[in-house]
């Protein structure tokens, strides 16, 4: 057997590996950010400020994440809000991710990106809908 197919038998299940850790620490974000958990100097004033709106995205979002739920539109939107998030607090601090400390953004940006357009992978409560209305091979 060739490295190749050897890693393609594999990849769905890598992708749902990094569905699953993408979205469990993303999710720490909103929990932060919801919940004051774990405990941060940043308190949220108002559910309806853009932190407030991040949060839930985030949390919730992660969430769905994190089971393989709606993969692919809850992707593209965090893939959104993560950029929506560089361009106005750390962009506006200098040009490269290094310096204004975006780059947790830039890579969370572009892997939910990804994710809109590759999927949940075989561990995902999308995969097992879709496998619902097959029969059994």
């Amino acid at each position: 057997m060739s490295l190749d197919t050897t890693l393609a038998s594999v990849r769905p299940k890598l992708l749902s590996l990094l569905r699953i850790v993408l979205a469990f620490t993303f999710t720490a974000h909103g929990c932060q950010k919801l919940f004051d958990f774990p405990a941060s100097d940043h308190k949220l004033e108002s559910l309806l400020s853009l932190a407030g709106i991040a949060g839930i995205l985030e949390f919730f979002g992660g969430v769905l994440l994190l089971i393989g739920l709606f993969t692919r539109p809850v992707a593209f939107v965090l893939s959104g809000l993560m950029a929506v998030a560089y361009f106005m607090a750390h962009q506006p601090r200098g040009f490269h991710p290094i310096v204004n400390g975006g780059e947790l953004a830039v890579v969370y940006c572009w892997t939910f990106l990804y994710l809109a357009a590759a999927g949940g992978g075989a561990w995902s409560a999308d995969a097992l809908w879709t496998s619902r209305g097959k029969p059994a091979s």
